[in-house]
């Protein structure tokens, strides 16, 4: 079996993130949207990482054109299709789409519309594919957001069962801390809303650990939890899963090289790691590379791609 074949499940994919240029561009002429550049070509170093990013915050620049064309009803959903055809075209047979549907508001749709719409590209790409489609709502970090995450995650307990299968905490991590969003987790929790938070990536251990004292049955990434030996024994006994993204995290400098990436002492410790994408296009990536990347790169073996691949079956939110 080819590596690249065990990227058959992806936990960790933002849409907003995993935009093509070729859909960007489509998307713009809809709405009349003016880009800095009019060919694929020319939009990709807009929305791919450059090779000297050096933090997190960097990397979530590229995000900016990619949500101007997501203000309207029909380009989420184009753009959720797109990517899910996507997805089944390079093999997978399940996913998890993330999105934050309070940044789609500025042309005046609310939260539970730009949630509707997501669902319907979503339902269209399952219903002409052999994959399975779930959506994640991302709450956000950031400055004068809690009444947009609260509301968030009301409207992720209205679609629970119905496409949505989570919520996320996702953003600037290391300049708004995870122990800032308790309310939100605190309401997940009482609309008994399965949630994922992003943690250890950008920030350290006290980071995931109050991911999970809040109750995260995954976290997004997790890197420094290595740094904490106590905090990995406690991920190995809650059984909570790590959604992990190489070539992301190397593009944030969350870890400086491969030779010290952290997965496989994970897994030897027995805690449930899984491999990931995060974003397609500003990492250039797709699942079955990471695999693919982690074997050329790192020495992954057959034996330790099954276990990943077995991690994410058991793993996923779907309702």
């Amino acid at each position: 079996m080819r590596m690249e074949e065990y990227g058959k499940i992806d936990l960790h994919l933002h849409l907003d993130g995993s935009l093509s240029a070729e859909t960007l561009l489509k998307l713009a002429q809809r709405d009349d949207i003016e880009l800095p550049a009019d060919t694929p070509q020319g939009l990709r170093p807009f929305l791919t990482v450059k090779r000297d990013c050096e933090s997190l915050n960097e990397y979530l620049k590229c995000f900016d054109l990619p949500l101007a064309v997501l203000q309207s009803n029909k380009n989420l959903s184009l753009a959720a299709y797109e990517l899910g055809i996507e997805l089944s075209q390079k093999g997978l047979c399940y996913g998890e789409i993330r999105f934050a549907p309070q940044l789609h508001r500025q042309r005046g749709l609310t939260q539970a519309e730009a949630v509707k719409a997501v669902l319907s590209g979503l339902h269209r790409a399952v219903k002409e594919s052999n994959i399975r489609l779930k959506a994640i709502l991302c709450c956000m970090r950031g400055e004068e957001v809690h009444e947009a995450n609260m509301e968030t995650v009301q409207t992720a307990a209205h679609f629970l069962g119905k496409g949505v299968v989570a919520v996320d905490l996702a953003g600037a991590e290391a300049l708004y801390p995870t122990r800032d969003y308790e309310e939100e987790f605190r309401l997940a929790r009482s609309l008994k809303v399965p949630f994922t938070i992003h943690a250890g990536e950008a920030d350290g251990p006290e980071s995931i650990w109050k991911a999970l004292h809040m109750g995260a049955l995954r976290i997004g990434h997790g890197v420094c939890a290595v740094k904490d030996h106590r905090l990995m024994d406690e991920l190995a006994k809650r059984g909570c899963v790590l959604e992990m993204c190489p070539t992301s995290n190397l593009q944030t400098k969350a870890v400086r090289s491969l030779s010290e990436y952290p997965l496989r002492e994970y897994l030897n410790r027995g805690i449930k790691v899984t491999v990931n994408s995060d974003n397609m296009t500003v990492s250039d990536t797709w699942v079955g590379k990471e695999f693919a990347l982690l074997s050329q790169e790192y020495g992954l073996t057959e034996d330790e791609a099954k276990k990943l691949l077995e991690n994410a079956k058991k793993a996923v939110f779907e309702m």
